[in-house]
């Protein structure tokens, strides 16, 4: 059977597909760009040809996890009108990749030795809390606690307590998924 052989472009995504699930598992300091390599079954120097450096890859998949944040916001958001509880309904989606949310837990804790991940990091956290407000029309204290809810659940996800694959739960799980108000939907 003939292999058909991927554009640049296809590559690229396949890389950062790859590089998602690495960065999630190693975080930035622990994932070299053979880890990903491997992973997209690339060679190591082909990742460094199409993206230059290891932290230009880790700032394009930071920038990539964000959009796709911001793309599920959009998606669930109705033509005019949005709720928070709209919202919250793309966020589910988003929980059920289990490498996805992960990343940008590593990338908010590289930010603080690296500046220049740290801009891109906060932009795109920043970039996550404007659009909030913008299809909401939310106060700036709700949007807060919607983006609070947010990086709770993203920790609880990156520690395999919601998710694809939960753990055994511990009280301390159930009690706080249990205190969610909408439909009890995290519970496992």
């Amino acid at each position: 059977m003939t292999r058909t052989r991927l554009t640049a472009a296809e590559r690229s995504v396949q890389l950062i597909d790859a590089a998602i699930i690495a960065f999630a598992k190693g975080g930035y300091a622990g994932t070299s760009t053979d880890d990903i390599a491997r992973l997209a079954e690339v060679s190591q120097p082909y990742v460094i040809r199409l993206f230059g450096s290891k932290k230009a890859l880790f700032i394009t998949v930071i920038e990539h996890v964000s959009g796709r944040i911001q793309e599920a916001f959009r998606e669930a958001a109705p033509a005019s009108g949005a709720q928070l509880a709209d919202l919250a309904n793309g966020f589910d989606k988003l929980l059920a990749e289990r490498y996805l949310l992960p990343v940008l837990l590593h990338g908010f804790a590289a930010a603080n030795a690296d500046e220049e991940i740290g801009r891109t990091a906060r932009g795109c956290y920043g970039n996550i809390y404007t659009l909030v407000r913008g299809l909401t029309g939310v106060t700036d204290g709700e949007a807060r606690d919607f983006m609070s809810t947010g990086m709770l659940l993203t920790v609880l996800a990156s520690m395999k307590v919601i998710g694809p694959d939960p753990v055994a739960q511990d009280p301390w799980m159930t009690e706080m998924i249990g205190s969610f108000e909408h439909e009890n939907r995290y519970k496992n």
